[in-house]
């Protein structure tokens, strides 16, 4: 009986981690994905040794658009301590036209298939995660976000690091 009931509890945990988005659980690392760059393919995964900042978003989303002058000062406000990823599931080049238009530098992610979304149980945006140096969840933002409350995150996943 103590086993099942055990059984059930841990079920329970793994799947209500407490994040808002059923696929990630704080301090796990979440699923791995490629990041296309002008220097060739990259992995999440490969990021580990920095903050790293997961933005899920659309260029027809406001609060979206409106927050990412913020992932934008974060880069530049932790230079090379923290790196920041954007993912669009948008139509091939909306979301990058929409960059080069307002001259914003991240690096993009074109999810057209949703993979990722998938795989991160993204049903609305924007969603936010930041990682800590070891790649692990330290902070998920269902919905939009302050500078404050970015600020604040970043400096908890590095901690004594900056």
């Amino acid at each position: 009986m103590i086993l099942a009931l055990r059984a059930l509890i841990l079920a329970a945990l793994s799947v209500a981690p407490g994040t808002g988005l059923s696929g990630i659980a704080f301090h796990q690392a979440p699923p791995n994905f490629a990041i296309p760059s002008p220097r060739g393919t990259a992995y999440l995964s490969q990021l580990q040794g920095h903050v790293v900042i997961i933005d899920f978003w659309a260029t027809w989303c406001d609060v979206c658009t409106e927050e990412m002058k913020y992932f934008v000062r974060a880069k530049q406000t932790f230079g090379d301590r923290v790196d920041v990823v954007t993912i669009s599931d948008e139509l091939p080049d909306v979301a990058a036209s929409y960059f080069r238009t307002w001259n914003i530098g991240l690096p993009l992610v074109d999810d057209g298939e949703d993979a990722i979304h998938r795989i991160y149980s993204i049903s609305k945006i924007p969603d936010t995660l930041v990682l800590d140096p070891q790649g692990r969840v330290s902070y998920v933002s269902v919905g939009g976000l302050s500078w404050d409350e970015l600020q604040k995150a970043i400096e908890q996943a590095s901690g004594a690091s900056f």
